[in-house]
């Protein structure tokens, strides 16, 4: 387990008290607990300290001591032992928590954490030169199915590209958070299937609400939905091979039911004679090693070599609708475009791996 330690005192205030409007939450949670009880409420006086000051000072947990009628030590145990609280100042406007577990980092949180790098300070905890911004990887934050997810302050901002979170970013820098509305960024209810409802399909039974405009709730006039560039593609979780439809319900009659008809169907593979389907070449005696390509592994490249692609200027040439071919050949929907195959091939064809460092900042794979 990392050390944690409490910040300097040269950015220690020297006094710290609840405001006027705090006092009433922390009147609200200590009456939650009998007399003799009341160091129960540690932990949510310390939330609450870090909800008024953006971080958990030394005099907060002076304060916050004193209050209970606890020993400082234990007070100082709780706030370095969990993560929650922040022992440093962090940016004024958000400090952005990138989930790094395996679900999000298999869905691209490595990703997020590049974007959070460039945009507010290379290195965690670390404000940006204004001081309203902040960063940090934590682990697991319990929205494992709408992986990559991030959370800033109480809200979880999930189903997540960069490009949306860079527009989410943008937006709290500017003083405009209230616009984005947390939660999926996806027409998703909820941890729904992102493809829709096939079960349960009466919205109003999951939300207590009418369908809107959407399978979530209309957003206001004032919200932020994303950009067309900054929506994940979702397509794949209707017409990806791994997932199976179910099988057809029979009625009694032996006929498939209506609801068994509106399941999804696999779609079709591209066919190896369309004329959109990139020129194959006969395999050379030294072929490249498509698997430097990020998105490309022993079985992509396994396939690729069927259809006659052994290179990266190959690759490197796909035009819109032999992408859209490949794409749909390998079942991918979207992985192509999302990953960038043309512009990866374009610096391992040009200087192998040398010249993709210079480009993306980062070794292949």
């Amino acid at each position: 387990m990392s050390v944690r330690r409490l910040a300097d005192e040269a950015v220690q205030p020297e006094s710290f008290a609840f405001s006027s409007a705090m006092s009433g939450e922390v009147k609200r949670w200590l009456g939650k607990y009998p007399q003799d009880r009341k160091q129960s409420a540690v932990i949510p006086l310390l939330m609450l300290a870090q909800e008024q000051e953006g971080w958990v000072t030394r005099a907060a947990i002076e304060h916050v001591a004193e209050m209970l009628d606890m020993p400082l030590i234990r007070v100082l145990e709780v706030a370095t032992f969990y993560t929650q609280f922040q022992l440093a100042p962090v940016g004024t406007r958000a400090h952005i928590q990138v989930c790094g577990t395996t679900p999000c980092m298999l869905r691209g949180s490595g990703e997020l954490i590049e974007l959070c790098k460039k945009k507010i300070n290379p290195e965690p905890f670390h404000l940006n030169e204004e001081g309203t911004l902040s960063w940090e990887e934590v682990e697991c934050q319990g929205a494992c199915v709408n992986a990559p997810m991030v959370m800033i302050f109480k809200d979880t901002y999930e189903d997540l590209t960069p490009q949306r979170l860079e527009e989410i970013i943008d937006a709290f820098e500017a003083g405009k958070g209230d616009t984005i509305e947390p939660g999926p960024q996806i027409d998703r209810i909820f941890s729904g299937a992102a493809g829709g409802l096939t079960a349960l399909t009466d919205e109003k039974a999951v939300t207590g609400k009418a369908k809107a405009s959407s399978s979530r709730a209309a957003a206001t006039g004032t919200k932020v939905p994303p950009s067309q560039a900054a929506k994940p593609d979702t397509s794949a979780a209707v017409t990806d091979p791994a997932i199976k439809s179910p099988s057809p319900v029979k009625a009694d009659n032996g006929a498939t039911s209506a609801t068994a008809k509106s399941a999804p169907q696999k779609a079709a593979k591209p066919s190896l004679e369309d004329k959109n389907r990139p020129e194959g070449i006969e395999r050379p005696a030294e072929t490249d090693d498509l698997k430097l390509i990020s998105g490309v592994g022993p079985k992509i490249e396994g396939i690729l070599h069927e259809i006659g692609i052994f290179t990266f200027a190959q690759v490197a040439k796909w035009k819109k609708a032999e992408r859209e071919w490949v794409d749909g050949y390998l079942s991918f929907h979207g992985r192509i475009e999302r990953d960038d195959w043309v512009k990866q091939a374009k610096a391992l064809a040009k200087g192998g791996e040398a010249e993709y460092i210079k480009v993306f900042g980062k070794k292949p794979r």
